[in-house]
């Protein structure tokens, strides 16, 4: 039913905006064709109607609405513009009225797209949500039932490359578990009998058994999505201030509109058609056309420049309001790093370095994060024609090579350690990075040192944070000694470890009270509750299609230096529409006093009108020229 709303509502935008265009056609043909002033203004009035008959007809139905709604007079500026439209066509400035309905028109189809977005989709999320699980019977066989059926307390079994149905702990097995969807780590997590397993992760090579410890709808996962659909529905505080405050404006014109009818014969003897020339002439010059242009083109101008430079905002509201960020959070992995492990050190005793081919070679039949690392790191070694290797999982892989046993493996395997290759994999760990040792004959001759490393661009942009006093915060799933390794290198002010997805929307909402308005950094699934949360969702361009579609705002190519582009466009959108508004407001008063005192005609009124309009036009696409670079 809802999908079905969406089309017809699809379906009306597009009919409208044809008809938006055909107005504008028709009206521009009336300044060629060899027709009577009459038959021009007729033609105008119909391409006023034709192009604005939806912001009319919204207007006056919004008005009633809103009204009963409030219980007071609780009118928009639909309504406004339309009365000035109508003021104009009695004044006979058709152009006038029809240039009225144009702008607004125009606008108000652009403000519909913004919010048309806010809507999320979160398909895609809720397409990466387990459907089917392997339960266990009592006499030990298998029965595939759907996850909902899943009730605490049953065992699961977990095929090797499946995804865990639902949360619960392991009874049976030691595994290699995908987590990235749950805290965003890049190396996968190595699990066995008591240890907790995450709905929607993805088991590694091998079965294992488990105990469901929550309901499908309690699971971490089910958290995500139920956060993520949530937050569509929450306004924009942008959204809210247009709401509380559109009615003052329109109400208070309208006041003085019939204020002006009912005083001027009186105080002023004028006549009736006096009178009501003088306060059409008032409503046609308090409408606001340049200010209905003061943002929207200058921010649209703004969105334009960004996106050549790979930077996509989904709404104006978010580049307006991204000069006004006072913290901004950064998830770890894939973002200030580059999201794939990397050797970042080796050593190897002298008499020892003609084992590296065969280590790689070993690797090489490992699909491991670590292997991938080590095997690109050494992929020129000379390599042994064919090995046979034993992976052991949560320990290593180990070979027979010319009558050795050769280990490439997880410290805690080894009882006996030489001090050298001790001191240096504490040394290494203190850092962050995760520690292999290399053995010969059960003996530790070397060792390889892995880790995820900073983006390149990450320090320069955590530095022009700093020199525009906002704060930066970087969440992570990873272990405390990982993640404040990196946080300190980049040079984050506040580096917070081991949180979950939960946590990370939570640490959100508490740094948002903190620190004021507040933008979240991310590209997994697991950031999409924080991305939701914040007042600013950043997504980085090569994450999960969730995260993109739950962003406000989208950094392609994972550049992080585009974090400082919007940041800079959106301090001078901020400087333009300030100008603009100054400027509008000077000369509606202007408009206003001189229509007041009588010293102004309609004709003059148009042409200050149309004049300041082009004037905020042009000061608008500045914004269309590249930032240079600070």
């Amino acid at each position: 039913m809802a999908h079905t709303h969406h089309h017809k509502k699809t379906a009306f935008w597009a009919t409208t905006q044809c008809h938006y265009f055909l107005g504008i056609i028709l009206f521009s043909l009336t300044f060629f064709l060899p027709i009577s002033q009459q038959m021009s203004q007729i033609l105008d009035i119909i391409a006023l109607l034709l192009s604005g008959y939806h912001v009319i007809i919204e207007g006056i139905v919004d008005t009633i609405k809103n009204t009963k709604a409030n219980r007071k007079f609780t009118p928009n500026t639909h309504i406004l513009m339309t009365l000035a439209a109508l003021g104009a066509i009695i004044l006979g400035e058709s152009k006038e009225a029809a240039l009225l309905i144009f702008i607004f028109a125009g606008a108000h189809f652009l403000e519909e797209y913004v919010a048309g977005k806010s809507k999320r989709e979160i398909t895609k999320l809720l397409e990466m949500n387990p459907t089917e699980a392997r339960r266990l019977k009592p006499d030990g066989t298998v029965e595939v039932v759907s996850v909902d059926q899943l009730q605490v307390g049953d065992r699961v079994q977990v095929q090797n490359g499946a995804q865990v149905p639902t949360d619960g702990t392991i009874t049976e097995g030691v595994v290699s578990i995908d987590e990235s969807t749950i805290n965003g780590e890049s190396i996968p997590r190595e699990k066995t009998v008591g240890d907790p397993v995450f709905g929607a992760t993805m088991n590694g090579n091998s079965t294992f058994t488990m105990t469901v410890t929550k309901s499908s709808e309690d699971t971490v996962f089910a958290k995500i999505l139920k956060m993520v659909a949530q937050s569509q529905n929450n306004l924009s505080p942008t959204a809210a201030g247009i709401q509380k405050y559109e009615p003052v404006y329109v109400t208070a014109v309208l006041a003085i509109f019939i204020l002006l009818l009912v005083s001027f014969p009186i105080l002023f003897g004028w006549s009736w058609s006096d009178t009501f020339s003088r306060s059409l002439v008032f409503l046609v010059s308090a409408s606001p056309c340049a200010i209905a242009v003061s943002a929207i083109p200058a921010t649209l101008a703004g969105i334009s420049n960004l996106a050549r430079q790979g930077i996509l905002f989904k709404g104006g509201s978010f580049l307006a309001n991204f000069v006004n960020l006072k913290a901004i959070a950064f998830d770890k992995t894939g973002t200030l790093t580059q999201g794939k492990p990397k050797v970042v050190a080796y050593d190897l005793d002298p008499e020892f370095t003609a084992i590296l081919p065969v280590v790689i070679a070993m690797e090489k039949q490992s699909n491991h994060p670590l292997a991938t690392a080590i095997v690109a790191e050494f992929e020129q070694a000379e390599q042994p024609l064919s090995l046979e290797v034993a992976n052991r999982v949560g320990e290593g892989l180990s070979a027979r090579y010319d009558n050795k046993l050769i280990q490439v493996a997880k410290p805690s395997v080894f009882d006996q350690v030489a001090v050298k290759w001790t001191t240096q994999r504490k040394s290494r760990e203190s850092q962050g990075e995760t520690v292999v040792y290399i053995a010969v004959d059960r003996q530790v001759v070397g060792f390889i040192a892995i880790q995820d490393v900073p983006q390149e661009q990450a320090i320069s942009v955590i530095n022009y944070l700093k020199k525009e006093t906002i704060q930066s915060i970087m969440i992570t799933g990873d272990a405390q000694l990982t993640g404040q390794a990196i946080g300190q290198a980049i040079g984050v002010d506040t580096i917070l470890t081991n949180v979950l997805p939960d946590q990370k929307a939570a640490n959100i909402t508490t740094n948002k009270a903190k620190f004021g308005m507040i933008a979240m950094v991310g590209d997994g699934v697991n950031d999409a509750p924080a991305l939701a949360t914040a007042d600013i969702g950043i997504a980085m361009g090569d994450g999960t299609d969730v995260a993109i579609e739950t962003a406000d705002v989208v950094l392609m190519k994972n550049n992080l230096t585009n974090i400082v582009k919007a940041h800079q466009v959106s301090k001078r959108l901020k400087r333009i529409v300030f100008q603009n508004i100054l400027f509008s407001l000077v000369v509606v008063f202007f408009l206003v006093t001189m229509s007041l005192i009588g010293n102004l005609s309609v004709v003059a009124g148009v042409m200050a009108h149309e004049g300041s309009t082009i004037i905020v036009l042009l000061n608008s696409l500045r914004l269309l020229v590249p930032t240079k670079p600070v």
